[in-house]
């Protein structure tokens, strides 16, 4: 991915040198992210706890809320910093792309801020871990991430590459996406009101529309930058299969419990980045309107 030289975001801030983040697993409020499937694996190894149960805490199932207070912004990350700036570079294609998508629907792109911790750090979701990997929090509008989930990625889950990570972020702001089109909103209406089965569902449904408009976002970046080198998208679908809820809980308990996924199997969340990346529709990602997604 031939991404050095590219424009920057300014929408990154660094908390990473910040030690008041705090310890433990506890995170409260409804954060939306790709990486909640690695803290119930960490947490699963480390803890001895059934990572089913972490991923339906982590998915908005029973456990209450931790009131936590966001932070003033910090500021930007060193300019020395080569996976900040990778990162930066990635989070200003996607302004780049959306802005350009939602004005063509009539619409407005507001940014989502990004912000580097380590370790643990408050945000109006709760507080946020390491562990969990990258997450969306719609309450402040903020992507945050610590750089180790990117060596988690390779060395545990087997997704090595720099096109892997660029998947990861444009699948949190794709999240972000949702937010502003209303549809997070909806489902968590549609959540509230069901079974923990048709939350899961609905769950499922959501993170592989994320998945998809990260597809999306690759193609036309790639229209617009012509960055992608070969294997890059291999790298990507790649690492949307090792996230699977099937492939997380075959090797974690070696056993598959479809009606317990929350963000979809490895063939789905590979399908749906795919459909996005080819097509390059909005329309396409219409995960909901699918009888099985």
């Amino acid at each position: 991915m031939k991404w050095e030289g590219q424009r920057e975001s300014s929408n990154v801030e660094d908390r990473r040198g910040d030690a008041g983040g705090g310890g433990g697993f506890g995170f409260g409020g409804r954060s939306i992210g790709i990486g909640s499937i690695v803290i119930a694996l960490v947490g699963g190894w480390v803890l001895g706890v059934n990572p089913l149960t972490l991923l339906n805490l982590l998915s908005g199932g029973s456990g209450g809320p931790v009131a936590q207070q966001p932070r003033e912004p910090a500021g930007p990350p060193p300019a020395d910093d080569r996976s900040a700036r990778f990162v930066s570079t990635v989070l200003a294609s996607t302004e780049d792309v959306w802005t350009e998508l939602l004005q063509a629907q009539g619409g407005r792109y507001l940014p989502a801020r990004l912000t580097l911790f380590r370790g643990a750090t408050p945000t109006a979701c709760g507080r946020g871990q390491a562990a969990m990997g990258p997450f969306y929090c719609p309450a402040d509008q903020h992507v945050y991430i610590d750089l180790g989930f990117f060596d988690t990625l390779e060395r545990r889950l087997g997704a090595p590459g720099d096109f892997a990570q660029a998947y990861v972020i444009a699948h949190e702001v794709g999240h972000h996406v949702q937010h502003l089109l209303g549809i997070t909103e909806q489902v968590e209406r549609a959540r509230a009101g069901g079974s923990q089965a048709r939350a899961n569902a609905a769950s499922v449904r959501l993170e592989l529309q994320a998945d998809c408009l990260a597809g999306l976002w690759a193609h036309h970046s790639q229209q617009a930058k012509g960055w992608l080198e070969q294997g890059d998208v291999e790298e990507a679908l790649n690492a949307a299969a090792q996230i699977g809820d099937d492939t997380l809980q075959r090797r974690s308990q070696g056993t598959v419990v479809p009606e317990s996924f929350t963000h979809g199997s490895s063939e789905q969340r590979a399908y749906w980045f795919k459909r996005g990346l080819q097509s390059g529709s909005l329309q396409q990602c219409d995960t909901f309107a699918q009888r099985e997604p």
